[in-house]
């Protein structure tokens, strides 16, 4: 049987990791799924820099759109981010009746009530587990595992980016943006940290968590985000001294209809 064939929207640190385990575990994968699964086409937009991570037999391509339209596609990964280039890509790869599969909790979180609408009309899946907790199935645990329990309420970490930032606040007693700079040095935050030490990417992820967790739509708009920027040392020794330690979460409650 013919392997499945796969076109990779991004090969960045995501999608060179996609890219990589797909190439590594192709006989595990084809074990397991009883079909191979590979890579047929990548988009990027540096074809020579990305060369060297594909190899030489690869088709690069610099539009994405060309992979979505490609008849010979049957599942579109979209790793490239963002919410307006990757929501398009997004529905025209459900509109050709592909499959899709997304790290993208932004795009999930602010236009997830229309992807998944036009996916459940076109009979398609979209598969976004890495949305939310990368390698911790929380996703098929609420969806599946959990289906027959009454959620009242999720709670946890998920950000890693603050929590390593807080952690080295407590440990080495720095402030907020000493902290900062060791996260960015480290390669835990990115150059532009905003998304995370502003608390939207642990929004992004308990609005998903929520619709999946109630069986409503997401509502992000409707999320209360406060960061940790206004933290510093003082704070965490403060709450150190009283038994306490700081910790960034996402949290999601279930309301009576009549307060939601």
């Amino acid at each position: 049987m013919k392997p499945i064939q796969v076109g990779l929207l991004g090969i960045g640190t995501v999608g060179s990791g996609v890219f990589n385990v797909l190439a590594r575990n192709q006989s595990e994968i084809k074990r397991r799924a009883g079909r191979g699964i590979e890579i047929a086409e990548v988009a990027a937009r540096q074809i020579d820099k990305v060369r060297a991570v594909v190899g030489s037999e690869m088709k690069i391509v610099a539009n994405p759109m060309d992979v979505v339209n490609n008849p010979n596609i049957d599942i579109v990964v979209e790793v490239i981010g963002g919410t307006t280039l990757a929501k398009d890509l997004v529905l025209q790869a459900i509109a050709n009746g592909k499959h899709v599969v997304t790290a993208n909790k932004a795009l999930l979180a602010e236009f997830g009530n229309e992807i998944f609408a036009a996916a459940h009309a076109k009979g398609v899946m979209v598969a976004f587990e890495g949305a939310v907790a990368v390698s911790i199935p929380i996703i098929k645990a609420l969806r599946e595992g959990l289906s027959g329990n009454r959620i009242e309420w999720v709670a946890g970490i998920i950000n890693g980016t603050t929590n390593f930032i807080l952690t080295e606040m407590r440990d080495k007693g720095l402030s907020f943006d000493a902290a900062l700079k060791d996260a960015q040095r480290l390669g835990y935050a990115e150059a532009d940290p905003t998304f995370d030490i502003e608390g939207m990417d642990a929004a992004h992820k308990a609005t998903i968590l929520s619709s999946i967790a109630f069986g409503i739509p997401v509502q992000f708009g409707k999320a209360y985000v406060e960061g940790i920027t206004k933290l510093d040392a003082i704070d965490i020794a403060y709450a150190f001294q009283l038994g306490y330690r700081i910790k960034f979460l996402g949290i999601t409650k279930r309301k009576p209809a009549k307060e939601a």
